[in-house]
C-alpha cells in the first residue's frame, strides 16, 4: 500500500484538525472509514469492478489539502457568470470542497427548505443529517468512498420536506482552483421527502489550468414516496483534472428520478452509480453521454437494484471517442426473486472515430424473477459511411457531415433532459464540442 501510506500518515497527523473544522455528524463515521481504507486501500485494475481504470494512479501525486479550511480570496458570485438563457436557477458554489456562503442566497426558498452547507445543516439539524449521512455510501467494501468519508469536512445539501415543490432548478457550480496541485473531497446529500419535487444541475469547472486537480465526490440521494427529483451533472474540467465520483440513489414507492451524467471536457473520469428501487412503482431514468478525445478517459460503472415488484428502469449511455481516448461502460441490473412485473432496459452505444480510440463495454442482466420485461445491449462502431455519403452528395462538406452525424447520435440522450433551458443550451455546447470549439463551457465566464 505504497500510494495509500501517505494518506494514512496524513490522517494520523491531522485528524484533530480535520474534526475541528467539520461537524459531529461528519466526524462520527470517520474512524470506521479510516479502518476500512487501511484494510482495502484504493481499488486497482486487478479488481473486476475497476479493470478498465486504475484509479489508484490518480492519487500518486503530492496534492495539497485545505484541511484548515482557509477562506477563498475571491467571491465566485461576482466573477463567475453562467449564461444559460432562461435557466433562472438558484445558484450555489463549492470552491474545491468548501461551501461558499453568501448572505441572502436562497432567501426566496420556503423556510422549511434547506439548501447550502452540509456542515451547517448537520449542526442545525443533527438528527436529520445523521439519519441520512453515510447510510447509502457504505465504506466497508469501497476504498474510494472510505477515503472520501475520512477526509470530507463539508459539502452541499438539499433538504426538501414533505409536499414542497421547488419550481426553479437548483444549480451547484463546483470550482477547482489553487496555487498548487489540489485535491478536493466533496459530499453531496439530497433528501427529497414524500410528494416533494426538485431539480439539481451540478457543473464542474477547472479554473487554474496550470495545476493538477483531483476530486473525490460522494453523493447520497433519498427520493421519498411520490417524490420527483432530477440530478444532472456536467463536467467541464481541464485535461489535468482527475475525477472519481460515486452516486447512490434510494427510491421509495411511486417516486420518479432522473440521473444524467454529461462529460464534455475532462482529463480522467470514473463515475459510479448505484440505484436501489425500494418501493413499488418507482421509476428511474439513468444515463449520460461522454465526448472524449486526445488521451482523455471516461469510465461509467452502474448498478440498478430492482428490490421490489412493479418498478421500471431505463438506462442509456452513449460515447463518442476521438484520437487516443478511452471509454468504458459497465452496467449491471439486478432483478431480485420477488421483484415481479419489473421492466428494465439498458443500452450502451458508442462511436470510435479513429483506429486508436478504445471502448470497453460490459452490459449485464441478473434476473431471479420470472415475470419481467428486461433487455440490454451494446454496440461499438464507426460513423455510418452510407449516411456520410448521403450528406456529402447534398453538398455538405465531410467535416460538417461528420459533425452532424455525431450530434444526431447524441440527440436522444439530450432529449431525456427535463430542463428545457439547459437542454437547449446543451445542444449548442455539444455542437461546439464536436467542432473542437469548446475548451470550457462556452456559456460561462470563469474566475
Amino acid at each position: 500500500m505504497i500510494i495509500e501510506q501517505q494518506y494514512i500518515d496524513l490522517y494520523n497527523q491531522a485528524k484533530g484538525m480535520i474534526n475541528r473544522h467539520s461537524s459531529d455528524v461528519l466526524n462520527a463515521p470517520r474512524e470506521q472509514a479510516f479502518a476500512d481504507f487501511q484494510k482495502n486501500g484504493f481499488p486497482t485494475k486487478k479488481s473486476e469492478e475497476y479493470k478498465y481504470t486504475d484509479v489508484s494512479e490518480f492519487f500518486n501525486l503530492d496534492y495539497g489539502f485545505n484541511l484548515n479550511r482557509l477562506a477563498v480570496p475571491v467571491d465566485p458570485y461576482e466573477v463567475f457568470k453562467c449564461d444559460v438563457p432562461n435557466l433562472s436557477s438558484l445558484l450555489y458554489f463549492l470552491v474545491n470542497d468548501s461551501y461558499f456562503a453568501k448572505p441572502g442566497v436562497g432567501k426566496s426558498l420556503p423556510a422549511s427548505v434547506f439548501v447550502g452547507s452540509l456542515k451547517d445543516f448537520s449542526e442545525k439539524h443533527p438528527d436529520l443529517a445523521a439519519k441520512h449521512y453515510g447510510k447509502l455510501a457504505k465504506t466497508e467494501n469501497d476504498g474510494i468512498v472510505a477515503f472520501n468519508t475520512v477526509f470530507a469536512q463539508d459539502g452541499f445539501v438539499i433538504y426538501i420536506p414533505k409536499g414542497v415543490t421547488i419550481e426553479k432548478p437548483i444549480q451547484l457550480v463546483n470550482i477547482f482552483r489553487g496555487d498548487v496541485d489540489m485535491m478536493s473531497n466533496r459530499r453531496l446529500l439530497i433528501i427529497v421527502e414524500e410528494n416533494a419535487e426538485a431539480k439539481l444541475l451540478s457543473c464542474d469547472h477547472t479554473i487554474d489550468e496550470g495545476r493538477k486537480f483531483l476530486s473525490t465526490q460522494v453523493t447520497e440521494i433519498f427520493v421519498g414516496k411520490d417524490a420527483r427529483f432530477d440530478f444532472y451533472e456536467m463536467e467541464e474540467n481541464g485535461v489535468d483534472t482527475c475525477r472519481v465520483a460515486s452516486t447512490f440513489v434510494s427510491q421509495e414507492a411511486n417516486s420518479n428520478a432522473v440521473v444524467n451524467s454529461i462529460t464534455l471536457h475532462n482529463g480522467r473520469t470514473r463515475n459510479n452509480y448505484e440505484v436501489t428501487l425500494n418501493g413499488q412503482h418507482a421509476e428511474t431514468h439513468l444515463g449520460g453521454m461522454a465526448i472524449v478525445d486526445k488521451t482523455q478517459s471516461v469510465d461509467n460503472h452502474t448498478f440498478i437494484d430492482h428490490a421490489v415488484p412493479h418498478c421500471t428502469s431505463h438506462e442509456m449511455f452513449k460515447y463518442v471517442l476521438d484520437e487516443k481516448s478511452i471509454g468504458a461502460f459497465t452496467g449491471r441490473i439486478l432483478v431480485r426473486k420477488d421483484a415481479q412485473k419489473t421492466e428494465a432496459y439498458q443500452t450502451n452505444k458508442n462511436i470510435c472515430t479513429t483506429a486508436d480510440a478504445k471502448m470497453y463495454t460490459k452490459p449485464q442482466l441478473e434476473i431471479y424473477a420470472d415475470d419481467v420485461k428486461c433487455s440490454h445491449g451494446a454496440t461499438i462502431g464507426q460513423i455510418d459511411e452510407n449516411a456520410l455519403f448521403y450528406l456529402r452528395a447534398r453538398g455538405i462538406s465531410e467535416k460538417e457531415a461528420r459533425m452532424l452525424l455525431k450530434f444526431a447520435f447524441m440527440a436522444d440522450v439530450i432529449d431525456n433532459i427535463r430542463m428545457d433551458a439547459f437542454k437547449d443550451r446543451l445542444k449548442l455546447l455539444v455542437e461546439k464540442r464536436f467542432r473542437n470549439e469548446l475548451a470550457k463551457c462556452a456559456g460561462c465566464s470563469g474566475c
